[in-house]
């Protein structure tokens, strides 16, 4: 009796460590790339862009500001690609260290970046190229967490075990939110213009030494390094996976489109610039609002993924976008209102909407693609959806707000990209709890893969 019991306890342990590096790794990422979103927001304006200020008014150098939060984006595939193709053939671990380590040596040289009244236009050049480093590496990251998480657990627990690297998204926002609190309540507007601004970033060092300690110390994919072996795997996984499983990474794709534009709202900084911009809401105020609504949406995701255990992955988005379809309108009456318990209550009831389409993510793309290309079906959907969802997110909201002189428009916007979301779920065939080996011959593709990886 000990040994099956000894047995079972270090398999808990395993499950826990693994759950725990995937967050700790993921919040590090996230932390870092909504460090800068809120700094687009409140500081890189003036700082990086002030001859489009000069030029074209401030509201150009807002939306330049926004548009270097979006050019990372369009780095997410070429991320996902070489992360997936690595990853599919040497493996989820040695991704996840590579991935953590650039996003934190990007952020942090961020923080030292000298602005444009120092050295001129190799400013924002400068900014600009460290965005593309950290698209690059956020794209991926998120599928090698993602994997190892749902390839180590039991089957009846994916959505749980899942869940850990998509709440340590609200859990990277709440610290970075946080932090910028901190600093902002702590120096006077001067100060936090000249050199407050960039302490979130240079404290992201502390974070990666520890993310990467923890990170080391996770096994292996049992699924990658387990029964196959090589013969388990294709040589070209990018070119195998666009060929048998094109169809799953456009409803990966679209699904995660819908709640990447809503989530990037708030993630995106776009809140916080209406509210603090055009409203003129104090911002130490409003920051205190995003981190509450940070602190939901960690509860409304991992609520969402336990849930998707239990009446399957596309049921819990189904009634996510429903929630998003009929929120989005009342979401900016609210807020237009300007009163801080009616925003307040805003935002939390949004978060449930953007939890419920994010928590079991992890879980169903894992489950759409075949295990010799999971990594690069499951990071492509992710960063093709980032792009058409949250790249511009942001910039086309303070577009379509200045445009229409209404926060409607932004509301229609967000209406349509979750209809989108909502119809595409309706395509996805749900395999909750299904088998996530090489012999899965139910998953589209998986048959003709095998066999390519045998010749």
């Amino acid at each position: 009796m000990p040994e099956p019991d000894l047995a079972q306890g270090r398999t808990r342990r395993e499950h826990r460590r693994v759950a725990l590096g995937t967050l700790v790794g993921t919040t590090i990422e996230w932390y870092d790339f909504f460090i800068y979103a809120n700094a687009a927001a409140l500081v890189l304006t003036p700082m990086f862009f002030e001859p489009f200020v000069a030029s074209y008014g401030e509201l150009a150098g807002r939306l330049m500001s926004f548009a270097t939060v979006g050019v990372s984006f369009f780095f997410r595939p070429l991320g996902a690609m070489v992360a997936g193709h690595f990853g599919d053939k040497l493996g989820r671990k040695a991704m996840l260290v590579l991935t953590l380590m650039l996003m934190g040596a990007s952020t942090t040289l961020i923080g030292l970046v000298p602005t444009y009244g120092s050295i001129g236009i190799w400013a924002p050049v400068l900014l600009i190229a460290l965005r593309v480093l950290q698209g690059f590496s956020a794209g991926g990251e998120w599928g090698g967490a993602a994997l190892m998480a749902v390839e180590h657990a039991p089957a009846a627990k994916r959505g749980r075990y899942g869940g850990f690297p998509q709440i340590g998204v609200p859990v990277g926002m709440l610290i970075a939110t946080a932090v910028l609190s901190v600093v902002t309540a702590t120096t006077t507007e001067q100060q936090f213009l000249d050199w407050g601004w960039r302490v979130p970033f240079l404290l992201s060092v502390v974070l990666i030494v520890v993310g990467m300690v923890i990170r080391l110390g996770v096994a292996e994919s049992p699924v990658f390094a387990g029964g196959e072996g090589e013969q388990g795997r294709v040589k070209l996984p990018l070119v195998q996976m666009f060929r048998f499983n094109g169809p799953q990474v456009l409803q990966g794709t679209l699904t995660f489109a819908a709640n990447n534009a809503a989530g990037y709202m708030v993630t995106g900084g776009y809140l916080l610039s209406y509210t603090t911009t055009v409203l003129e809401m104090d911002r130490s105020t409003v920051l205190n609002l995003v981190t509450l609504t940070s602190a939901a949406w960690i509860v409304t995701t991992m609520a969402s993924a336990v849930l998707s255990d239990r009446i399957g992955r596309t049921a819990v988005y189904k009634i996510g976008f429903t929630a998003l379809i009929i929120w989005v309108f009342p979401m900016f009456w609210l807020i237009d209102t300007e009163n801080v318990l009616l925003i307040g209550l805003a935002m939390l009831v949004f978060s449930i909407g953007i939890g419920f389409t994010y928590g079991p993510q992890a879980a169903m793309l894992a489950e759409m693609f075949p295990a010799q290309v999971r990594y690069s079906g499951t990071g492509l959907s992710y960063a093709f959806g980032a792009i058409l969802g949250g790249a511009f997110a942001p910039m086309i909201a303070t577009w379509l707000q200045a445009s229409f002189g209404s926060s409607m428009a932004v509301s229609a916007y967000l209406l349509g990209l979750a209809v989108v979301g909502l119809v595409a779920t309706f395509t996805i065939r749900d395999r909750t709890g299904g088998s996530l080996g090489a012999d899965a011959f139910d998953i589209p593709g998986a048959a003709e893969l095998a066999a390519a990886a045998k010749r």
